[in-house]
């Protein structure tokens, strides 16, 4: 099954990213991308949502997708758009609110953001180290990430190239990414054992 379909819990990681995105307070509604063979399996899971969230049919990579949910939505609707990765479905909502303030003080884009504790090599085709990264200038980034609405279209608009992130687009128009404070619990379950560890932290969580 898809990965945002996994339970932690009883609950489904794609409810669970959703559900943490409206809570948050400050936002308003979520167009999700769902892979075509299980469009169903969407609707059913985010029912409850009502029409706070809409589900569209997605790409077949996250650019293609993102950008079948940007289209799904008018331009000029929303003054910030915010891209958010259902894996991240623990994301605290006060990571989500600074983004937004973000863009609110005046930034065309921001993503949350973790320093780096590992020493990150570079390494040739062959697997030999060619150099190793300064990591006092390196930072893992988390999402949501958010934007305003004119400058996520212009990036959509111009490039057509699967990216990692949407920040990596909007870096190419030239514009300036800002950064905010992420959080450990907006962690990528993409293992087993990042499923595990959701687990157990939630289970603590709730018992607390």
């Amino acid at each position: 099954m898809p990965k945002a379909l996994v339970e932690v819990r009883g609950v489904s990681l794609l409810a669970r990213a959703v559900g943490g995105l409206l809570d948050s307070g400050v936002v308003d509604a979520v167009v999700v991308a769902a892979p075509q063979d299980h469009y169903d399996e969407f609707v059913r899971v985010l029912g409850s949502f009502g029409d706070r969230c809409e589900v569209v049919r997605g790409g077949p990579d996250r650019t293609s997708s993102v950008r079948l949910a940007l289209g799904a939505i008018p331009p000029g609707t929303f003054d910030v758009v915010l891209v958010h990765d259902a894996a991240r479905a623990f994301t605290p909502a006060e990571v989500t609110r600074a983004v937004v303030a973000a863009i609110g003080d005046g930034a065309p884009a921001a993503v949350p953001v973790l320093p780096v504790t590992d020493t990150v090599k570079v390494v040739d085709a062959a697997g030999m180290i060619t150099a190793t990264q300064d990591r006092s200038a390196l930072r893992a980034v988390q999402t949501p990430q958010g934007f305003t609405d004119a400058v996520l279209r212009a990036a959509y608009a111009v490039g057509s190239d699967a990216a990692t992130d949407d920040a990596g687009l909007v870096e190419r128009l030239g514009e300036r990414v800002s950064t905010v404070a992420g959080h450990p619990d907006a962690m990528k379950i993409t293992t087993s054992f990042d499923l595990a560890v959701a687990e157990a932290v939630l289970a603590a969580k709730e018992e607390a």
